[in-house]
């Protein structure tokens, strides 16, 4: 067991099997971070259970576990310890993450000074990737940000790979059921029927453009819209859950009048930008209309 910062500890298993040290060093919470729950009756505890390999989501999991130490840490005379098996990936990953969330450093610079702290840390490469991600949104989890919504995306391909079951959370609200909203809406450009919101969108840095086509043998234009996104690429919304269970791809169809938007594939597709994008919700532009909420004078 290793003190990180003030009251702070960093420790494995073998740790919290000693009761008699833990209440001799202070402690007064315990986070694991495990497969398997230990029995710490005597303790404030908190049990995130997540493996330690590369289909483990520990970003989604991150808000619980800062939370958790924030509010034991604002205790003066409380003490935590973070622990999984080892005391090498899991728990590591959550103590550099309180790190960056608290000191607004980077990954780098959080894993360097734990390392300085403990060296024998290993985080696993996913983890790595999840912590960068968590680096971009600003050392939290943005749960409204594109790049954690495509981040989240990715996560169900691996954890549901037949897709004959996906959580209901995956699916954005349907706007068509909200009968007044103040959001911009893309509706069908046929039949006019409300589709997705401007919030549904997962923007996209652009890609290189007609020379990621080349492989195609497709000519290249000189002109600098050659280059730009002609679809929309969305989070699944309610409407599209019946096309998209069981399937890996397929079209999108306007749920009233079926003509079609555009097409789904979860293991990605290429963007008009040269962008690829996994997985792939692709709404055709010239085949939807944005709509703006009218502002009504006096109101």
């Amino acid at each position: 067991m290793i003190l990180v910062l003030p009251r702070l500890y960093l420790g494995n298993i073998s740790d919290v099997e000693d009761v008699q040290h833990l209440q001799k060093t202070g402690i007064t919470h315990i986070l694991t971070v495990d497969s398997v729950q230990p029995d710490l009756s005597s303790f404030q505890t908190k049990f995130v259970n997540l493996l330690d390999d590369s289909s483990a989501d520990i970003l989604s999991c991150l808000p619980e576990c800062l939370h958790f130490l924030k509010e034991a840490l604002a205790m003066a005379e409380s003490s935590v310890l973070v622990h999984c098996h080892a005391g090498v990936s899991r728990s590591a990953a959550v103590v550099v993450a309180y790190l960056m969330n608290t000191t607004s450093c980077t990954y780098e610079e959080a894993y360097r000074r734990l390392q300085d702290t403990k060296s024998d840390i290993r985080i696993n490469e996913e983890f790595v990737n999840q912590l960068a991600l968590f680096e971009a949104m600003g050392c939290e989890v943005d749960m409204s940000s594109a790049s954690y919504k495509q981040y989240r995306l990715q996560k169900i391909t691996e954890k549901y790979p037949e897709l004959q079951k996906l959580p209901r959370e995956v699916f954005a609200l349907d706007p068509s059921s909200v009968t007044q909203t103040k959001e911009v809406l893309y509706r069908c450009r046929k039949c006019r029927r409300s589709l997705f919101r401007a919030e549904s969108i997962l923007n996209h840095s652009l890609g290189a453009g007609p020379v990621a086509f080349a492989h195609k043998r497709l000519p290249v234009l000189n002109s600098s819209d050659s280059a730009k996104c002609t679809s929309y690429f969305v989070e699944p919304v309610q409407w599209m859950e019946e096309s998209l269970l069981g399937v890996m791809d397929g079209q999108l169809l306007c749920p009233r009048c079926h003509s079609k938007l555009g097409s789904f594939n979860w293991y990605g597709e290429q963007c008009s930008c040269g962008r690829w994008v996994t997985p792939a919700f692709q709404v055709h532009k010239n085949r939807v209309d944005e709509v703006k909420p009218f502002p009504i004078c006096g109101r």
